[in-house]
């Protein structure tokens, strides 16, 4: 490395080793060589015990020693503090306030490849921060000119059409920098972009300072709060063009985000649509799964229906945002169709969302073919999820549990047939408190084992049987039949359907 007049002669991003090579200085370096090859993009004088607050990354401290603690582990802290907020290098005044340097300080210096310099009480700071000023003035104009390519992005997006992947490539070139982006929760915030590695903690609020060793840590800004982080390192070879570019990128990250969220809700919308006519079987098989492809549900691979209730649809929302899918309210219900892979009762996908979602109750149909109507599948997913609600399970698939599933659909056939089986047993229920058919029904689930019914009901196993007579009493059923037992179960679960008993012992 050459100097002219005291300054660095090539255009290289400065770093801790030019200015200590540069004979107007005259520094010393007293630890942490390993790291001479740091960038430094600036020089600052503070007599604070914890500047961190304030600082970027790549700046040379200089200090009097002022702030520079007196006992061993604070001395320590102070460097590792400084090392963590990214700063290139600490320069210590000779012969004025530094204590003496302790052994864990120097220790920590050389771990960390941190360069800790002396300053000759003859050069002032002032010199020193002159140099870097000097030393920085052509990095300064490459910033610039990245700080200005990177706002071209905006250009390439509507010239070129690039997707998520290679527009920020082409950013990390401009930049200097490896580019991650994720959702607060460390999922995926742009598809082809990574997310960081699991070794960054993102940042607990978008206040956080942007510093991170190695790099800059950024809230990507959304109406509704940050819709993520960009996690920037310091590309090795590269020259990292500086907080303002990485600014611009989280900016560039917004607006993508901004972008995929509109064309997702223009697809959700769709979505409704086609799902609505599909349930109405207005679409032909051709059509349907055309709009389905179009949607983004491979037209080769099966679909199933889900019927969701008891849950906000955000949450629906929420569990399946990165899965293909096709939404509608219908009422109370939501009705969910996505590819058999994604559901959530066997295959990978939203399974884990929805099972987490307090008072969800879902029904799965069995797998289809794109494109074929959905009338079977929807009365299979509207028995499924009836059944869930009934149990108390967050998802049940159709076929899962096949009594009841012959069950019609039509509330009024069902109304009549819990009337002629039950209706006079659900009054003297109502009449007494006396639970006759959470009783029977009990008992029936438990393989007519009195016993484990008892002790499901907390009975005696002889109350139990008295209900079971009286049950048969009212109804005029002997249980023991099989005809009688199968009509008394169907009546049950209809009875179950219709909501007129709460389902669970």
């Amino acid at each position: 490395m050459t100097f002219v007049d005291g300054h660095k002669a090539d255009d290289g991003p400065a770093t801790v080793e030019d200015l200590v090579r540069s004979p107007a200085l005259q520094l010393r370096v007293v630890a942490g060589e390993r790291g001479l090859g740091r960038s430094v993009s600036w020089a600052h004088v503070s007599e604070l015990e914890d500047p961190t607050p304030w600082l970027l990354g790549a700046e040379l401290i200089m200090t009097t020693g002022i702030g520079v603690p007196r006992g061993a582990a604070a001395q320590r802290a102070y460097l590792e503090r400084l090392d963590d907020a990214g700063v290139a290098g600490l320069a210590l005044s000779a012969g004025l306030h530094v204590p003496p340097l302790r052994r864990g300080f120097l220790d920590a210096a050389e771990e960390r490849g941190f360069p800790v310099l002396e300053v000759p009480l003859a050069v002032p700071f002032i010199a020193v921060a002159q140099e870097v000023a000097a030393a920085v003035q052509e990095d300064a104009r490459q910033r610039l000119g990245a700080q200005l390519q990177v706002f071209g992005a905006l250009r390439w997006l509507a010239s070129e059409g690039l997707d998520a992947a290679a527009l920020f490539t082409r950013l990390e070139r401009l930049s200097g920098y490896d580019v991650y982006l994720s959702t607060p929760q460390g999922r995926p915030l742009l598809p082809g972009v990574p997310v960081p590695p699991d070794s960054v903690t993102l940042p607990s609020s978008a206040e956080a300072p942007p510093t991170i060793p190695g790099g800059f840590a950024l809230p990507v800004p959304a109406p509704d709060g940050p819709a993520g982080f960009l996690v920037a390192f310091e590309r090795e070879g590269a020259r990292p063009a500086g907080l303002a570019v990485v600014q611009h990128i989280a900016t560039v990250a917004a607006l993508q985000v901004a972008m995929v969220r509109s064309e997702r809700e223009t697809l959700r919308r769709q979505g409704a649509e086609t799902l609505a006519e599909l349930l109405q079987d207005a679409l032909d098989p051709d059509t349907a799964r055309r709009r389905l492809s179009r949607i983004g549900l491979p037209p080769e691979e099966d679909v199933v229906l889900l019927v969701v209730r008891g849950a906000a649809e955000d949450a629906v929302v929420r569990a399946f945002d990165e899965h293909p899918h096709l939404m509608l309210r219908h009422h109370r219900d939501l009705y969910v169709l996505t590819p058999w892979s994604s559901h959530p009762s066997g295959g990978p996908g939203a399974a884990s969302g929805l099972r987490e979602v307090p008072g969800i109750a879902v029904g799965v149909s069995r797998p289809l073919r794109p494109g074929r109507s959905l009338r079977v599948a929807q009365r299979e997913a509207s028995w499924a999820a009836s059944r869930a609600a009934e149990s108390g399970q967050p998802v049940v698939g159709y076929g899962e549990d096949t009594t009841g599933r012959w069950l019609p659909d039509d509330v009024g056939v069902l109304s009549g047939l819990v009337e002629h089986v039950l209706g006079d047993v659900l009054r003297y229920d109502a009449e007494h408190g006396s639970g006759l058919v959470a009783s029977v029904r009990t008992w029936m689930e438990r393989d007519r084992r009195v016993d484990d019914a008892a002790r499901a009901l907390h009975v005696h196993p002889n109350t139990l049987s008295y209900r079971l007579r009286r049950f048969g009493a009212l109804t005029g059923r002997d249980l023991s039949a099989t005809g009688d037992f199968a009509e008394v179960w169907l009546a049950i679960r209809a009875a179950g359907q219709l909501g007129r008993i709460t389902w669970g012992p």
